[in-house]
């Protein structure tokens, strides 16, 4: 199972990124998919969240700000993520997990990690 995010970079306060999460090897149409963060000397922290049935679920921080978004066709998960704000740095992480979301770190499969830096 591979999980590969893109999409990651530097823009200033304001702007917008979209990550995307290509997976392969896995059924993609029961997975449910998470977004993580994880900045320095921070724990890692759930973003959010969409399930095998387009359940989704964000963190109070991102809600109204960021979309998750699925193409089960292209086993792909997306990121938007608008008016991004300097505490929104961080290592963005996908993951996957049988069925239902949880907002805990419990996903069987992680990718590397993207890079979001937004400075002020």
């Amino acid at each position: 199972v591979q999980l590969v995010e893109s999409g990651g970079g530097s823009v200033q306060a304001g702007g917008s990124l979209k990550l995307s999460c290509s997976v392969s090897e896995l059924r993609f149409s029961i997975t449910a998919m998470g977004w993580f963060r994880q900045a320095p000397g921070k724990e890692r922290e759930f973003v959010a969240g969409i399930s095998w049935s387009d359940g989704i679920y964000y963190s109070a921080s991102v809600k109204g700000r960021f979309t998750i978004s699925r193409d089960n066709a292209k086993n792909t998960v997306y990121l938007q993520m608008n008016n991004l704000k300097p505490d929104d740095t961080a290592v963005y992480y996908c993951a996957a997990r049988p069925w239902e979301v949880v907002m805990t770190a419990q996903y069987a499969y992680w990718g590397q990690g993207t890079q979001v830096t937004v400075s002020s």
